[in-house]
């Protein structure tokens, strides 16, 4: 479950970025998920929401985008694999075009904090 962990580190970092930016209040946060981090969106958001109680976070909108995988095979293929050609036990990605393997992933891996709408004080 490692959700936990992310969801954790989610809400220091937002904590952190709205003392920084002098906020009262964090009203929305936006998270990037992508397809191969093998989070599951609905144990962050429910983690988010526990993790936030209490704190300057709590009863803000947490908003989750997950994010495709992007690659760039060798054989001149860019785009995205469609999340129903994963695996979701072990995640195999082959090229949609050839069938190959040797390809860089442009997008997909990441978890991150996109933007975070906060009221300051006054």
């Amino acid at each position: 479950m490692h959700e936990l962990s992310m969801a954790d580190a989610i809400v220091r970092t937002v904590i952190d970025a709205a003392e920084k930016n002098d906020a009262v209040e964090v009203l929305e946060v936006t998270v990037e998920i992508g397809q191969l981090t093998l989070l599951n969106p609905e144990q962050i958001e429910f983690m988010l929401d526990v993790l936030s109680e209490g704190t300057i976070l709590e009863g803000a909108r947490f908003n989750l985008e997950v994010v495709p995988v992007e690659i760039e095979c060798e054989c001149g293929y860019e785009g995205v694999v469609e999340a129903d050609e994963l695996d979701h036990f072990a995640p195999v990605i082959k090229c949609p075009a050839c069938g190959g393997h040797e390809f860089h992933v442009r997008a997909g891996r990441e978890c991150n904090v996109k933007n975070i709408k906060i009221e300051k004080k006054d």
